[in-house]
C-alpha cells in the first residue's frame, strides 16, 4: 500500500513538473510574440549566405555609337526529342518554353569618315553619310523567361535525376535567343533606328545653323 502511494506521489510530481515546464514555454512564446522578450528564432529556419567573389573588370570599350531603337520580343519554343526505336514515354521529351528578350539597333559613328560630311560653300546645307544601322546580339531576359510545360520519358527522368545536369534546359534558351535575333532582323527595327538617327542629327545640325540637313545611310 505504501509503494502504491509513493508511486502515485511520484507520478503526481512528474505531472506537475511537465505542466509547469509547459506553462513556462507558453509564457516565453507569448512574451516573445508581444515583443516583451527578444523574438525567438525558428530552429529549423534556413540562412542564405552569399560567398561569391568580387566582380572583376575584364575590359573597357569606348563606345562611339548611337543606340537608336530597341525592340522587345516574345517567342514560344517547342522542342521535341525522341528516339528512333522507342516510344516517347520511354525515351523522349517535349519542352514548351516562353522566351522574353530584347534587341538593340545602333549606328556606328566610328565608321563615319571625313568625306561622309559634306558642307556647302555658304555653310547653310550639310549632307551626312552614315553606315547602315546594325543589330546587337539579342539578350534573353532570364527573369521573365520560363518553361511553360515539359514532358519527359522514363529514361530521361532517371538520367536527369542521377546526372544533376544544370544545363539540361540550355538548348531551349539558346534557341529562344536565336529566334529573337532572326525576328529582329525581319522586323522594322533597323528602319526605325535609321529614322531616329536621322531625326537626332537633323535637330542637332539645325541648332548649329544649317538650314538644310540631309542624312543618308550608305
Amino acid at each position: 500500500m505504501v509503494r502504491i502511494l509513493g508511486g502515485q506521489r511520484l507520478a503526481g510530481r512528474l505531472a506537475a513538473l511537465v505542466v509547469a515546464a509547459a506553462a513556462v514555454v507558453i509564457l516565453v512564446l507569448v512574451l516573445s510574440a508581444v515583443r516583451l522578450l527578444p523574438q525567438l528564432r525558428n530552429p529549423f529556419g534556413e540562412t542564405t549566405t552569399d560567398r561569391s567573389g568580387p566582380v572583376l573588370l575584364k575590359s573597357i570599350t569606348r563606345l562611339s555609337r548611337y543606340e537608336a531603337a530597341s525592340g522587345s520580343f516574345q517567342v514560344v519554343v517547342d522542342l521535341t526529342r525522341h528516339a528512333t526505336f522507342m516510344p516517347s514515354f520511354i525515351e523522349g521529351s517535349q519542352t514548351l518554353f516562353i522566351g522574353q528578350g530584347t534587341d538593340i539597333a545602333f549606328v556606328d559613328f566610328t565608321r563615319l569618315k571625313s568625306r561622309g560630311i559634306q558642307v556647302s560653300p555658304d555653310r547653310t546645307a550639310v549632307t551626312v553619310t552614315l553606315p547602315p544601322a546594325q543589330l546587337e546580339p539579342a539578350v534573353l531576359n532570364v527573369r521573365q523567361s520560363y518553361v511553360y510545360a515539359q514532358q519527359q520519358g522514363l529514361l530521361n527522368r532517371i538520367g536527369n535525376f542521377f546526372s544533376g545536369n544544370p544545363n539540361s534546359q540550355q538548348q531551349v534558351y539558346i534557341l529562344a535567343q536565336q529566334k529573337i535575333e532572326t525576328a529582329a532582323k525581319q522586323s522594322p527595327l533597323l528602319t526605325e533606328a535609321e529614322k531616329n538617327t536621322r531625326g537626332m542629327l537633323d535637330g542637332m545640325l539645325h541648332t548649329l545653323g544649317f538650314s538644310q540637313v540631309t542624312v543618308t545611310f550608305g
